[in-house]
């Protein structure tokens, strides 16, 4: 053991942090200046010199018995690795501060800047835990409230509601977590290990690291926000379907396949909600029941018009006795009331085309054929009133169907209108030739297990077919208000 000569401090002995910090003082320089442990006696005078200035009031999380803890340099090198590679800024994280406090207390630079050993050590102690608790804490459940979304779209006719497009709760940052994590022996495990754990985050990570371009690193950092929050998010598994707006997208996952398709989405006043549920079942021929809302926005224009309902092929129905009305007879007010049901009859021309699939959300939310094919040629899709259009439902029900015979298809494509391929569903077609349409062989059909569905919102994200990150349009302006909650992005992460 080495021993040292120095002045003594003032009181009986050395403060047990005054001791620490001189011993890691004495091995930093054997490490970092010297070839061996000898030291001169001016060294030895210097050491001596700033153990004795030291306050024994001053305590912290990152002092131990050996001085300040190796775990502050390890939390200073993760931070200046891990900070940049999340596309965010590390001044926010207080790395340079670290950084040069840590450099003067290693090399004992005090006199040099003028400053004592019980003001450097201090601040040092709160920009370390103050960078821990926060990034921990971020990494954990976000550095922004996703909560956010819900407030940016007043409803029509009525300011001071808001339309909800998140269906989430996400959890509040705790930060007590991470403050009570900084205190133990394993906080640097625990300040990795609060990176997020889905293979979205992990795949936008590596593509970062290969990204140099500004633009597309800001859009990396948006959508690494997003796989921060404490939301239920997509994982790496087989079955499941995942629909993302900015790509106008869908994929329809399964152990060795993927099937995928174009999407008509919201528009922007109505917009698609971002959400988590699960196919439960399927609607062929469905009848449409028009929400209120369209009813007010669009219906009780046309209300009195027997032209325009017939055309559209509408019923209005007293909700109360079930009866069918004249809908010559049937006025605003009355359309308005909530007392009468709208509904467009199933088959050709419906507005939901031949099938439904169902899923269990606040918004009444599904996926749906459409009588409208060519919608799916144009470049932006977002034109519905938030309901999910897809470009191949026979192909996604047949993905929901894995396991059902080859009749129960057949019968599916003759209910749809869909032209038969086996000799059984030909038979049956040339049989019933003169039979009311739409043919009705399946009107319903349970998905079981249930399929989960995710409607998500990436512009940067890795697609599910070829593996490579694509980037998208941010077409209902999310990104900008992340980009502007988020006020750590890395400025050099964007040329804006």
């Amino acid at each position: 053991m080495l021993h040292i000569k120095g002045r003594k401090s003032s009181s009986q002995g050395i403060h047990p942090i005054s001791f620490g910090l001189l011993s890691i003082c004495l091995v930093l320089v054997s490490c970092f200046g010297h070839g061996s442990q000898e030291l001169s006696e001016a060294e030895r005078s210097a050491f001596g010199e700033y153990v004795n200035q030291l306050d024994s009031a001053v305590t912290g999380a990152w002092f131990d018995r050996m001085g300040v803890s190796a775990d502050a340099d390890s939390v200073l090198a993760y931070l200046r690795r891990e900070v940049p590679r999340n596309g965010l800024d590390t001044t926010a994280f207080f790395v340079p501060e670290i950084a040069k406090d840590l450099e003067i207390v290693h090399q004992l630079l005090f006199d040099s800047v003028g400053m004592s050993i019980n003001e450097v050590l201090p601040r040092l102690n709160a920009h370390l835990s103050k960078a821990y608790i926060r990034y921990a804490t971020g990494q954990r459940y976000g550095f922004m409230k996703p909560r956010v979304f819900n407030h940016m779209d007043p409803k029509v006719g009525n300011p001071g509601i808001f339309a909800r497009v998140f269906d989430y709760d996400p959890a509040l940052p705790d930060t007590s977590v991470a403050a009570k994590k900084m205190t133990e022996s394993d906080r640097l495990a625990f300040l990795v290990s609060s990176a997020p754990d889905t293979y979205i985050y992990k795949a936008l990570l590596r593509e970062m690291d290969k990204t140099t371009n500004a633009d597309k690193r800001h859009q990396l950092a948006v959508n690494m926000e997003r796989c921060r929050w404490q939301i239920e998010h997509p994982k790496d598994v087989k079955r499941q379907i995942l629909v993302n707006i900015p790509a106008q997208q869908l994929w329809a996952i399964d152990v060795d396949s993927v099937l995928d398709m174009r999407i008509c989405c919201g528009a922007v006043p109505t917009k698609t909600p971002l959400l988590h549920s699960a196919i439960s079942y399927m609607q062929v021929n469905p009848e449409w029941v028009i929400p209120q809302n369209i009813v007010k926005t669009e219906v009780v224009h046309h209300a009195g018009d027997s032209a325009y309902f017939a055309r559209n092929r509408y019923s209005v129905i007293d909700k109360e006795s079930g009866d069918t009305l004249n809908v010559a007879s049937v006025g605003a007010n009355a359309l308005l009331s909530g007392k009468l049901r709208i509904s467009q009859k199933g088959g050709v021309g419906n507005s939901l085309g031949r099938i439904v699939f169902r899923s269990q959300n606040d918004f009444s939310i599904y996926l749906h054929d459409t009588n409208n094919r060519s919608a799916f040629q144009r470049d932006r899709r977002t034109l519905s009133h938030g309901c999910v259009r897809v470009q191949k439902p026979f192909e996604l029900a047949s993905f929901l169907l894995s396991d059902v015979d080859e009749w129960t298809l057949e019968s599916l494509r003759i209910s749809m209108d869909i032209p038969p391929v086996t000799d059984r569903g030909r038979e049956w077609l040339h049989k019933h030739a003169d039979a009311p349409h739409p043919y009705r062989l399946i009107s319903y059909h349970a998905v079981k297990p249930h399929v989960p569905l995710y409607i998500l919102y990436y512009t940067t994200f890795p697609n599910p077919k070829t593996g490579a990150i694509d980037y998208w349009p941010d077409l209902y302006g999310f990104d900008k208000v992340i980009s502007k909650e988020l006020k750590w992005i890395s400025e050099g992460s964007s040329s804006r």
